[in-house]
């Protein structure tokens, strides 16, 4: 059997194969009033036909621990329990294909309080449903984006209070697998980069005092999530600058805490934490960062970037690189990939009953 078909087992969770959805925000939720932040028919429908598709994991979106960890006013929350409780018709049914539901919990920091994408992507303000950003420090993302407010020490101990909060919740919604998110320079990333965290203080400085606040999510919300389910962080394994950012070195150093502080798998992706720079992107161009982490300590990997062929996802496997392929935009434009790799590579994956004609060629 191709590897890619092959079973993916992490803690006492199997993944029946390592085809991933990767987290990818559809800005499609209620802005403000009870149903903001809520799951509706768009997202059920979206999600559901990656799973009828033969995926093995989806991870839902970037969902934030709180209104104002949205990057936009559209974007999913988990910060209330009506939130969580929408959640479960998706995690059922996600269940029912025999695809292991995932979830990403996230804080946006500077980069919140953003328009949907295809609206410009523009910071908006309180009368376009937007809010004042947050962020380790008050270094604005971008020319045109709002300086945010530095966070005290206090109002830090909160945000880890909300992750743990939301992992809580995800559970009890039925989800498998929690990932935090700290990549693509949204809050847990700020305080990782010396580009985007000036603080002088715990948790400012030193590469300890930059990660302390991830590591001190990562526990909080390992303590309220079984032992016997995975637990993923995401990050951007390189700011993509020449000085004074984030590196692949650090991430190799940061990858081993994390594998202490009861992480399960690293998902590798890259920037986001600095505007205008320049990003060498090709298909798997994201992939030597995944393998630096696997090759050089004990925590396993998921590659991401511009993945779209099986053949390509099957060597990055084969070649010990990962242990996992997310794809992205590719499962946007093909719900059916999974289906289609195990056809070309000879593997094998749910078919929903109704759908039985189609894996008989006639």
């Amino acid at each position: 059997m191709s590897v890619l078909f092959e079973p993916c087992t992490l803690r006492s969770l199997t993944i029946p194969n390592r085809i991933w959805m990767a987290p990818m925000c559809q800005y499609s939720a209620a802005p403000e009033g009870p149903e903001a932040g809520v799951a509706h028919d768009w997202h059920f429908a979206h999600y559901a036909a990656r799973a009828t598709g033969g995926t093995g994991l989806i991870l839902l979106e970037a969902t934030a621990v709180s209104p104002e960890g949205r990057i936009s006013p559209y974007d999913l929350g988990i910060w209330n329990d009506h939130q969580a409780e929408t959640l479960r018709r998706i995690t059922d049914f996600l269940k029912a294909q025999g695809t292991t539901p995932g979830i990403q919990i996230a804080h946006s920091g500077r980069k919140g309080s953003t328009d949907r994408p295809w609206k410009g992507g523009a910071p908006v303000g309180p009368g376009a449903h937007g809010w004042q950003p947050l962020g380790p420090s008050p270094v604005a993302f971008a020319d045109g984006h709002p300086v945010p407010i530095e966070l005290t020490t206090d109002e830090i101990q909160e945000i880890v209070g909300q992750f743990a909060d939301a992992a809580r919740r995800a559970l009890d919604a039925g989800f498998e697998v929690v990932e935090v998110h700290g990549a693509h320079g949204y809050l847990i990333g700020e305080f990782l980069s010396h580009h985007s965290n000036r603080r002088t203080d715990a948790y400012g400085g030193s590469f300890e005092n930059r990660t302390r606040f991830a590591l001190e999510v990562v526990d909080a919300v390992r303590a309220v999530w079984p032992d016997d389910l995975p637990l993923f962080f995401r990050i951007s394994a390189t700011d993509w600058l020449e000085d004074n950012g984030w590196t692949a070195d650090d991430t190799v150093r940061f990858a081993a805490l994390l594998k202490e502080h009861g992480v399960d798998l690293l998902d590798v992706s890259t920037g986001g934490n600095a505007s205008g720079v320049r990003i060498p992107t090709a298909p798997g161009y994201q992939v030597p960062f995944a393998a630096r982490v696997k090759n050089e300590t004990t925590l396993p990997v998921a590659a991401v970037g511009l993945i779209t062929e099986p053949e390509h996802a099957e060597k990055i496997l084969t070649n010990d690189e990962a242990d996992a392929i997310l794809l992205g935009r590719e499962l946007l434009r093909n719900p059916y990939w999974a289906r289609h790799a195990a056809r070309g590579l000879g593997g094998d994956v749910h078919v929903p009953d109704q759908y039985h004609r189609s894996s008989v060629r006639q």
